[in-house]
């Protein structure tokens, strides 16, 4: 067996081949760039909607921010933290909502931001506004509040704003529609919420804009306070599995998963038994047949056609009845009614159609089809190729 590639075999390279290059371009198509495009507020992404400044911000000032990779279930049961949801992806479950609220209860801190980040919080009177939030815009501060003080005006996109309600204190609204509150602050239990309209002041670009930086550092609280910047919900889980499955390593085991599978494929197809292909005939009964009626068609021998067919159910016809071969029409007809039990007028009238039709040199195809149509069903009826039929069979 030579060991070369056959063209099966290169064929099956070249398809695992375009298929690897097509699983490229569209991993480096669809995920997220590193540019401005990126949306994501993760302290793991440097691109203008991270924030993995700010991050970096905290870490130099000896801030003891640690990044919270587990769920909201194996929160701290310290009151003196802060837990920042910023653009969270994922939804909670009932469990974990519940986690958020004892942890706000026991005296602990969660700022929120955005729609996503809302349902986090025991309370969640926020309305989606997509069309403002597309574009920055300045917020003024409403109510009298440390964080007031530390940045009177911020800057971020208004993608949502919280109903007016007593439980919550409105911190910053849009600056000519003082009705929709873009941050506000309540007390829970031993603790308080926090929750922005988007998470713009802690991004990469947003954190450039004057009262940003001094209102993040404002809703944080002191260097004291231990601050637990949630990743879990962005994707980065804790555990190995979990973080293999959102990081690009799920595309480079794909494309060697592919890779395996083509060379699979190649070389076991070869280790079993080699057995050639049949050849097709150039000379079977089929080929024989279409070639015949193809001269046929292009000579316009109608006529020829029908004579062959009549011949032969003649020479079987008078084998069976045991007559002689030069009987006339009318002589057969007479035979088939006396000793087939066959009284049929189109019997006779097809006998003479045929006898005047195949010396007819301009006999159309279509009569001739139908005379050769005809000669076939009364063979069949008399039962004419009996013995040619078990023999084939």
């Amino acid at each position: 067996m030579s060991g070369s590639l056959t063209p099966g075999d290169r064929t099956l390279l070249l398809a695992a081949g375009a298929g690897s290059l097509l699983l490229i371009t569209l991993s480096v198509t669809l995920s997220p760039a590193g540019g401005t495009t990126n949306a994501t507020p993760t302290t793991y992404s440097a691109a203008s909607g991270g924030a993995k400044a700010v991050y970096l911000l905290l870490l130099a000032a000896r801030y003891p921010v640690t990044r919270w990779e587990q769920s909201p279930l194996d929160l701290p049961d310290e009151a003196n933290a802060t837990l920042i949801l910023a653009d969270p992806q994922d939804a909670p479950t009932s469990e974990e909502r519940s986690a958020v609220r004892q942890f706000i209860e026991r005296g602990g801190r969660v700022i929120a931001t955005g729609a996503s980040g809302a349902f986090f919080l025991p309370e969640h009177r926020v309305v989606p506004d997509p069309i403002a939030g597309m574009t920055w815009k300045r917020m003024a501060s409403r109510s009298p509040s440390f964080v007031a003080r530390a940045a009177p005006e911020i800057t971020l996109a208004p993608q949502a704003y919280w109903e007016a309600d007593d439980s919550a204190l409105p911190l910053y609204s849009d600056v000519d529609e003082a009705l929709k509150v873009r941050v506000i602050k309540a007390d829970v239990g031993r603790g308080e919420m926090i929750w922005w309209a988007s998470a713009t002041p802690l991004t990469n670009a947003g954190v450039q804009e004057p009262g940003n930086l001094e209102f993040v550092l404002a809703c944080i609280g002191d260097t004291h306070r231990q601050i637990l910047w949630d990743e879990y919900f962005h994707g980065h889980q804790q555990s190995l599995a979990a973080s293999l499955i959102e990081s690009p390593f799920k595309w480079a085991a794909l494309h060697v998963a592919l890779a395996a599978a083509a060379v699979l494929l190649t070389y076991s197809r070869r280790s079993g038994p080699i057995v050639a292909s049949a050849a097709e005939s150039r000379l079977s009964p089929l080929e024989f047949v279409r070639t015949l009626g193809f001269l046929y068609q292009r000579a316009g021998a109608a006529s020829v056609a029908v004579d062959i067919s009549y011949q032969r159910f003649r020479y079987r016809l008078t084998r069976r009845l045991g007559i002689t071969s030069a009987a006339s029409a009318d002589d057969l007809e007479r035979a088939v009614r006396s000793r087939a039990d066959i009284n049929d007028p189109a019997f006779g009238d097809l006998l003479r159609a045929c006898e005047s039709a195949r010396e007819d040199p301009r006999l159309r195809a279509a009569a001739a089809l139908t005379l050769t149509r005809s000669l076939h069903d009364y063979a069949v009826k008399l039962d004419l190729f009996r013995a040619t039929t078990k023999g084939a069979a």
